[in-house]
């Protein structure tokens, strides 16, 4: 099956890569660094000539809430059209559980843009909402941290390895579209500030982690907000056993 990965060069676009072709599948990778820009349109007809179905995986940026949501309310209309086009029969979206339940956060906005462009347009889709990577805690680190220091929300989530939801993206991409995903999650609830500490010692990284809210990402997503719902997909690694991967590449 011929198969498209939006955002192929990213870290859940080259794991879904990895996957699809694992399969059999011929891959056809987008990206604006491989000469397809999703921005403009440009190299999107040529690029999707034969493909049945596409995997979304963009990100954009997350700062300022204006910018992220013209940013995905572009991409994805362009895609979109450019799929319509090409007669792609199934347009597959991974997003975020807990996307609508989270008014402050500029990414959950653009993402919640994304989402109603893909349910009203012309594709048969299915959105995938999943917790955050197993990597999050590490992201948030590199965002936050100054001379050693790193403002850490204790955030609750139940986060997924990125190979994990790379493996379900492949799976779902060449069934039927079925609208919205029940949502995916790794199996353990976690602490972010903890995750964060964790991951640090498995990557040999000496940073004070200070527990706060007084980040971009705020109160708002304190409690359950960022849990899966209760009929959730749990995928198999947990959060230790990525870790001991961690280990194992420094």
């Amino acid at each position: 099956m011929r198969i498209a990965v939006a955002g192929a060069t990213g870290n859940i676009g080259s794991l879904t890569v990895a996957a699809l072709e694992r399969a059999g599948h011929d891959v056809v990778r987008i990206s604006r660094s491989l000469g397809v820009d999703l921005s403009t349109g440009e190299g999107l007809d040529d690029a999707l000539t034969g493909v049945e179905a596409v995997i979304d995986t963009t990100n954009g940026p997350a700062r300022d809430r204006t910018e992220t949501v013209d940013f995905f309310h572009t991409t994805t209309g362009n895609l979109l059209a450019a799929e319509q086009r090409a007669g792609v029969r199934h347009h597959v979206l991974l997003s975020i559980v807990g996307v609508g339940r989270i008014e402050g956060n500029a990414h959950y906005a653009g993402k919640r843009e994304q989402e109603r462009l893909v349910e009203t347009g012309p594709v048969p889709w299915t959105i995938v909402p999943a917790t955050q990577f197993h990597d999050f805690a590490a992201t948030v680190v590199g965002w936050t941290e100054k001379d050693g220091v790193a403002p850490v929300p204790p955030l609750l989530m139940q986060p997924i390895a990125p190979a994990d939801i790379a493996d379900v993206l492949a799976e779902v991409a060449v069934d039927e579209p079925q609208g919205r995903h029940r949502d995916v999650a790794g199996p353990e609830p976690q602490d972010l500030v903890d995750m964060a500490r964790r991951t640090n010692e498995a990557r040999g990284r000496t940073v004070k982690l200070v527990p706060t809210w007084s980040t971009a990402l705020t109160v708002e997503m304190a409690g359950d907000v960022l849990l899966p719902e209760k009929n959730a997909r749990i995928a198999p690694t947990t959060f230790d056993e990525w870790l001991l991967g961690q280990r194992d590449a420094t």
